[in-house]
């Protein structure tokens, strides 16, 4: 009876995430919060454990992009990356996707690739060079960058102290792991990319669209700020890459954030997640005043509702998947603890079937990681496991693969006939493989 009552909660959970994904945009977050509601009050559940400080993290990091932004911030960036791919298109394949990953490390988003996804798309079809190779290799690389970023909300979430944070695990680690990881990975997928798919020229997709003037084959003209604009541009730039290298400063070298006495005679020193959340905000006040940004500008942009539009559902469906676990953890541990610690990796199939569905690497780290720290799993693997929060690449219907399909214009970049067959598949398996297996072998050569 208690296990079917337990399968029945999970069926809702996964129903609700479902519907929730299906939705869109606040809706997963919003069923998330009605599956909390009926499991606390129909099931009799103990609430979970809100996930304030991914929250507030998420809040102080898309205040500073978002500013940065209203700036002219990424605009300028933008300019400074498209110059530099334009005097290397022969190497699209490879600088496209890295340019794409270093801009979301950076910034904590993927959402920032959609300025640099028709420069990529322009200059591969420019050169003769099928634009799905890179496109697809970016799209799964701006996701790459999420998982290694400093500032984005995944990395905040493990690094909380209900989570790693709690068992010695710091920023640094993340980093040392997840970044060599990233880029190796990425070579790889662009490496076989570059062999899939006919040429440009031999694609029949590619002569019909172009026979039907469906192709579009003047080149744009790169559009350059005012001397004063960018002036202001560049100074929110730095203001914004400051913050960034304040929050690895912290985070590596965990003796500089501030400790004190409590009233118990405890010594309690300032967490990571507070250090991010002071260190960012004060980065958007300082991009205001230097970049002269229009405040007004930054709430109504594109990245302030895109992060606004990530804390809802967070804030839903982290709770909800915190408070069916932790009400059954001694039925989980009773029967997977013993398959978990002897094949974790299959953890990091939970995790990638999960964020197929929850469309967040964030959410999905506050759903399951509380599961595979209670199942006693070592921290470093599931530090190495990271990229498995990717899998939302394995359904096109994530915005940046959209983004990507409407970009290329000559076709090659499709979903097929069975939907799942399309051109982000490869990239997207052979990322996650490899920087698993990567940063694994770090943490077997390091740790």
């Amino acid at each position: 009876m208690v296990t079917t009552l337990i399968f029945v909660q999970l069926l809702l959970v996964l129903t609700l995430i479902f519907v929730g994904a299906r939705v869109g945009g606040i809706g997963l977050g919003i069923t998330g919060m009605l599956g909390v509601f009926i499991l606390v009050y129909g099931f009799g559940l103990q609430p979970g454990k809100l996930p304030i400080d991914v929250m507030l993290i998420i809040v102080s990091v898309i205040t500073a992009a978002a500013s940065l932004q209203a700036a002219g911030g990424l605009d300028y960036l933008v300019g400074v990356a498209a110059r530099f791919l334009r005097r290397h298109p022969d190497h699209i394949t490879y600088y496209g996707p890295l340019t794409c990953w270093l801009f979301c490390i950076v910034a904590g988003t993927a959402h920032t690739c959609y300025s640099l996804l028709p420069i990529i798309a322009e200059i591969a079809k420019n050169n003769k060079v099928r634009p799905e190779r890179p496109l697809s290799v970016s799209v799964i690389a701006a996701s790459l960058g999420i998982t290694g970023s400093p500032v984005s909300a995944a990395t905040a979430a493990i690094i909380s102290t209900d989570l790693l944070g709690g068992r010695g695990i710091e920023l640094k680690d993340i980093l040392i792991v997840c970044i060599p990881a990233s880029i190796i990975s990425i070579i790889a997928a662009a490496f076989v990319q570059n062999k899939i798919g006919k040429e440009l020229e031999q694609d029949p997709i590619y002569q019909k669209r172009l026979a039907e003037g469906l192709v579009n084959t003047t080149t744009t003209e790169e559009q350059r700020m005012t001397p004063e604009k960018e002036k202001y541009a560049r100074r929110s730039v730095f203001a914004f890459l400051f913050g960034v290298f304040l929050v690895i400063l912290f985070g590596s070298v965990p003796s500089l954030r501030p400790s004190f006495e409590m009233a118990d005679g405890t010594i309690k020193q300032v967490s990571m997640s507070e250090t991010i959340e002071m260190v960012m905000m004060s980065a958007a006040a300082f991009i205001l005043l230097l970049g002269k940004a229009n405040v007004k500008a930054a709430a109504s942009g594109s990245v302030f509702g895109a992060g606004m539009n990530a804390m809802v559902s967070i804030f839903g469906i982290a709770w909800m998947g915190d408070t069916y676990f932790s009400g059954h953890l001694d039925f989980f541990s009773a029967h997977i603890s013993t398959i978990v610690t002897q094949m974790p990796m299959l953890f990091a199939v939970a995790l990638f079937f999960m964020s197929i569905m929850l469309f967040s690497q964030a959410a999905t780290v506050r759903t399951l990681y509380p599961l595979g720290v209670a199942l006693g799993i070592n921290p470093m693997l599931l530090i190495a496991m990271f990229p498995a929060c990717n899998g939302y690449f394995f359904l096109p219907n994530y915005p940046t693969e959209v983004a990507a399909l409407n970009f290329d214009d000559t076709g090659t970049t499709r979903v097929g006939k069975y939907v799942i067959n399309h051109s982000f598949q490869a990239s997207g398996f052979i990322t996650t493989i490899v920087s698993i297996a990567v940063g694994y072998l770090i943490v077997l050569l390091l740790y």
